[in-house]
């Protein structure tokens, strides 16, 4: 073993490492709310008694319980901060966590592994918000996305439109002439299609461009690489090796945020879902009202909901609060099935 590949190792576990650290910092996060009180004691106590216990590294005891009683203390004043806490689905360095950082900086993001986890944590107050992606201009509708809003009791409370880059990434050093495959999640690969085939990529799907940004710094692994965006090469200490690879230029994905009660907020535009005969012009009914009062729609889509029926979804411009706009939503809850406004927000255009 060379000096060099020892160092690599190194590298490796250090990714692990700080990985694992963020994970533990959250779910300490988490702990806030079954707490009285944010000093526990008698716990700190048991977790300084295990480390001290179970302790085989090179470093004395004493290195490792004064590390743990710092981690300790920084759980604790990051407990003390309250930080608002977003569920979103993927690793860190999702498209959908840039997208939150877009809409609160301060805000600490909760990776989970699907969109129904993020939604059942903020539903059973885990988590203050979830952020989801509902709509992509190149893959279109995020069906899993949009099947549990026809159902949830969730409010929308604002939503971020963004701009979708991809980049090449690898570990540094890496010379871009001896990689053969990129890792990433299917629509990414699909998205970035002309490049891979342009420079001879083989195309590796992955659950999550970011997670694939994850796997390729922790295995530190110089023949492949990543397709994620820039935070992630930002985050996990990758090299862009190439950036702005997708194919079709104007990529951009709709974000929806979303919490147990409404923000209180006069916002700018509405979401709606309904059901309608399955007849026809029983749709058309339903539109014409928002045509009579002269509200745009800005968004109209079907997904299937039960067996051979569709649940519509609308977005309109307005606000709820707006006289003229709330006599549009009550002649349109009579003419359709199960009207129910989602959500009347903000919405932000990066």
């Amino acid at each position: 073993m060379t000096l060099k590949e020892i160092r690599d190792d190194i590298d490796r576990i250090d990714a692990k490492m700080l990985a694992l650290l963020d994970e533990r910092m959250e779910k300490a996060l988490l702990a806030r709310s079954f707490k009285a009180n944010v000093t526990d004691s008698k716990r700190e106590e048991e977790v300084l008694g295990r480390v001290a216990r179970s302790s085989r590294c090179l470093a004395e005891s004493e290195f490792t319980t004064d590390l743990w009683k710092r981690i300790i203390a920084e759980s604790r004043a990051i407990q003390e901060s309250k930080p608002k806490t977003v569920g979103f689905q993927g690793e860190h360095g999702a498209n959908s966590e840039v997208a939150l950082r877009a809409w609160d900086p301060k805000a600490a993001a909760m990776p989970c592994v699907e969109f129904s986890d993020v939604f059942d944590a903020v539903r059973d107050g885990l988590f203050d918000y979830g952020i989801v992606p509902v709509e992509n201009t190149l893959g279109g509708l995020v069906g899993p996305v949009n099947s549990i809003l026809i159902n949830t009791d969730l409010k929308i409370v604002a939503a971020i439109d963004a701009p979708i880059s991809h980049c090449l990434l690898a570990v540094p050093g890496a010379d871009h002439r001896e990689i053969r495959s990129a890792y990433s999640h299917s629509q990414a690969l699909a998205q970035c299609r002309n490049f891979l085939a342009r420079n001879k990529l083989e195309a590796r799907p992955y659950y999550d461009t970011a997670g694939a940004a994850r796997m390729i710094a922790q295995e530190r692994r110089k023949d492949t690489a990543a397709i994620a965006n820039r935070f992630a090469a930002e985050i996990y200490d990758l090299e862009i090796i190439k950036d702005e690879i997708q194919d079709a230029p104007n990529n951009r994905t709709r974000f929806y945020v979303i919490a147990k009660e409404t923000s209180g907020q006069v916002g700018n535009k509405c979401s709606a879902v309904f059901s309608t005969d399955d007849k026809a012009g029983a749709l058309f009914k339903t539109l014409e009202v928002f045509a009579k009062a002269g509200i745009n729609l800005t968004r109209i889509e079907s997904v299937p909901d039960t067996p051979g029926n569709y649940a519509i979804f609308i977005d309109f411009d307005g606000s709820d609060a707006d006289p003229e706009v709330a006599k549009a939503i009550a002649a349109a809850s009579s003419a359709a099935h199960g009207f129910r406004v989602l959500g009347c927000y903000n919405e932000r255009k990066l």
